[in-house]
């Protein structure tokens, strides 16, 4: 059976890049426009893996991982930042947050699936 990847994104045409990645490796995907909507489907259902966006509306990505991370289901999945930003402040409170890895776009899918191979196989 697939692993499935929640990835999180306001952006509808990195969504689809991403969604189309992975899924061409033989990964399943779950869409969520938001943060709030991520963190939403992430308490119905578990996910091998989550990738997100820092700056979204209603939740950002920094908040999205702090929030996954009280949950006992979500307290050693892997959360991948795909993001603009590559300051290292940003980084900093990634990592502070709990996230295991930071990817900056435009991201290269190669690299992409390469990180994610990594982390879940």
């Amino acid at each position: 059976m697939a692993k499935t990847i929640l990835a999180a994104d306001d952006s509808r045409s990195i969504l689809q890049m991403v969604s189309f990645t992975l899924k061409g490796a033989g990964y399943s995907v779950v869409e969520a426009g938001d943060g709030q909507a991520a963190l939403d489907l992430a308490k119905k259902q578990p996910f091998a893996l989550v990738i997100t966006d820092l700056n979204m509306p209603r939740m950002d990505g920094i908040t999205l991982i702090q929030n996954l991370r009280t949950l006992p289901s979500y307290k050693f999945t892997p959360i991948l930042m795909l993001t603009t930003e590559a300051g290292e402040t940003f980084k900093t409170k990634g990592k502070a947050a709990g996230a295991t890895g930071w990817l900056v776009k435009p991201f290269d899918p190669a690299k992409l699936l390469g990180v994610v191979k990594k982390l879940i196989g």
